[in-house]
């Protein structure tokens, strides 16, 4: 195992600047998820830290090492591919053990690590399988117990669940965050669903546009988003925005609607300035003598309630985790809670922290 550093690298496709300059801090054992939207340089930057595309500047360490320049096998990582990668002639065993093969690795050696490898992955009855005979989930498991058996310092997984069905994707996830816990090797996960990076990393890498908007744990970045990027992307639902200036100690939208301020927000420092207020749907609760608005989109799923409001021109979007009857057109009020509420600085797309 070993820290991955990342130092103000960069990443040119001729005239087109793709990494712009990124810093990230990796510790040993972490399980670091990058996300972002396509495009953003993800998968680009977990390619060069595994040696599949030249560093254009910047330097990258693995442990002690600088290893920028190093060839992909001389950096002791391995990588879980989208597509699996598997070869198609060669058994489940012979797949997982192709790496040490190359290797020239004994053959008690490799069975040892291969049993060993299909024992924390579950894949002992299926060894003498080929790929074309397994599921998914299955082929996705194979292509981690060939990192695993390689026993390298850093994984590194590039959107491994995009190809599989949402309940398979539970499923792995689950699984994927096991294997780390059981194994601890240093990891780093690049994905474009914000639900994954939530639920499996340690600490989060937003990414736009080539450059690190935000790093921190999961909560940190939903509880606190720097700016009006990681506030919209982390979260799902979407968070809500409406713009609008403070007046009289209250914050007035575009069309008039009054919404309730956070404590401790200097009301006074921001007369006048261009704001954006951010809330939630999911901390938004039906009320009786709240903020009035007509229902214009209302979606059950059982356990939940996802509806969306015409609030004096205002479109603003509810999570109800309570079991409520809402229907097309009904006339509804809301409260919202201010201290959940985020003020966000419309010119700098800064977070106005209170």
């Amino acid at each position: 195992m070993a820290s991955v550093r990342i130092v103000n690298a960069k990443k040119n496709f001729g005239a087109v600047k793709v990494i712009r300059g990124v810093d990230i801090d990796i510790a040993d054992g972490e399980f670091v998820v990058l996300v972002g939207p396509s495009g953003c340089g993800k998968s680009t930057l977990l390619r060069m830290i595994a040696g599949l595309e030249e560093v254009s500047g910047g330097e990258i360490y693995i442990g002690q090492r600088e290893v920028s320049h190093l060839r992909a096998r001389d950096r002791d990582i391995a990588m879980v591919f989208q597509n699996y990668a598997l070869y198609p002639h060669m058994t489940v065993s012979d797949n997982m053990g192709f790496a040490l093969k190359l290797k020239k690795a004994g053959e008690q050696e490799m069975n040892d690590k291969v049993a060993r490898a299909a024992s924390i992955l579950g894949l002992e009855n299926l060894l003498e399988r080929l790929p074309r005979q397994l599921s998914g989930g299955q082929r996705q498991r194979v292509a981690m117990g060939r990192a695993i058996v390689r026993d390298p310092q850093v994984f590194l997984f590039d959107e491994p669940l995009s190809n599989l069905d949402a309940k398979l994707r539970v499923q792995m996830r689950g699984e994927i965050r096991a294997l780390h816990r059981r194994i601890g090797t240093t990891t780093i996960y690049v994905t474009h669903d914000q639900v994954e990076a939530m639920t499996m990393a340690d600490k989060i890498v937003v990414l736009h546009d080539g450059l690190v908007e935000q790093i921190g744990t999961p909560l940190e970045l939903y509880d606190r988003p720097d700016n009006l990027f990681v506030a919209g992307f982390i979260g799902s639902p979407a968070m809500n925005f409406i713009d609008g200036r403070i007046e009289n100690g209250e914050f007035k939208a575009i069309g008039g609607l009054a919404l309730p301020l956070p404590e401790g927000l200097p009301a006074g420092k921001f007369a006048g300035v261009e704001l954006v207020y951010g809330i939630r749907p999911e901390h938004i609760r039906a009320k009786a003598d709240g903020i009035q608005g007509t229902v214009d989109l209302v979606e059950g799923t059982g356990s939940e309630v996802y509806a969306k409001l015409d609030c004096q021109g205002q479109a603003i979007y509810c999570l109800f985790r309570e079991r409520i009857q809402i229907e097309y057109q009904q006339s509804l009020c809301i409260g919202l809670d201010p201290s959940l509420v985020h003020i966000f600085d419309k010119a700098t797309g800064k977070r106005v922290v209170v």
